[in-house]
């Protein structure tokens, strides 16, 4: 019996092991085929040598930036720009997210008007924002909210249409208020949605940045971009666009983890 359960042991261990190890192996196989066809780009000549470097060269001027003490600053700049700017923006987004999935009129009313502003360009709103609110950091944080409400809400209050009928209805036979059905029903199911509507929001904001960093920024990625575009310095373009991915990446990776926590029990009840 010892000899059984220890294989099973081992062999539970090793599925948890290969099921982890595995996916990201072919992570890394899809950055290395990234990297060959780049190295293909350069040796086949499509574009001139001078507007494609290598992935050395990229990392040389990445070194560069960091050796005048700049790139941290860079990229903590982007990253704090973008935790406020999805933090509030989600925040005001799950109240108003509630609001249209709870009561059908208001989601009548206001939907179109959602769809209207979410599909406008937060880079097209920049002027404005510049003759309203400056061009300091406020101005920056609005367009990263902008971004990541409208991002956000439409997620949210889908997932609250979504709950299924027969939990309200148990809760109401029950006796439960509205307010008890909202909190220990509604909320509930539809933390889920919440949390995609962050890493829906996250995505949206890196996209974003650029664009809300144009705005007279003096740090951040965007504004190693921009700055290096000014004096045609490829490389350093190149560095700061895989910094970006490479960021959003990280946050995505550690909002994948957090959800697979809170979430635990949705995969125990799975068949």
């Amino acid at each position: 019996m010892k000899l059984k359960g220890t294989r099973g042991g081992s062999g539970g261990t090793l599925r948890m092991y290969t099921g982890s190890v595995v996916p990201a192996l072919l992570g890394i196989v899809g950055f290395v085929v990234v990297i060959l066809v780049w190295y293909a780009v350069r040796a086949l000549g499509v574009f001139r040598p001078g507007l494609v470097p290598t992935p050395l060269e990229v990392l040389d001027a990445l070194v560069d930036v960091y050796r005048d003490g700049e790139l941290v600053e860079h990229v903590w700049a982007s990253v704090r720009r973008i935790i406020i700017g999805v933090l509030i923006g989600v925040a005001a987004a799950v109240p108003a997210g509630f609001l249209l999935g709870w009561y059908r009129p208001v989601r009548m009313m206001v939907d179109p008007l959602i769809n209207f502003f979410r599909a406008l360009p937060p880079i097209a709103l920049i002027p404005l924002v510049i003759v309203y609110f400056g061009i300091g950091e406020f101005a920056r944080t609005s367009v990263l909210v902008y971004a990541s409400f409208f991002a956000a809400i439409v997620v949210i209050y889908e997932g609250v249409v979504s709950i299924e009928a027969i939990y309200v209805r148990a809760a109401q036979t029950l006796g439960a208020t509205e307010w008890e059905i909202f909190s220990k029903v509604a909320l509930p199911l539809t933390v889920p949605s919440i949390l995609v509507a962050l890493r829906v929001a996250l995505g949206v904001s890196w996209a974003t940045v650029v664009a809300a960093e144009l705005i007279a920024a003096q740090e951040g990625l965007g504004a190693l971009i921009q700055n290096a575009s000014n004096f045609f310095q490829i490389p350093t373009i190149y560095g700061g666009i895989i910094l970006i991915g490479v960021s959003a990446l990280v946050m995505d990776q550690l909002l994948r983890g957090l959800t697979a926590r809170l979430v635990s029990w949705q995969e125990r009840a799975r068949p």
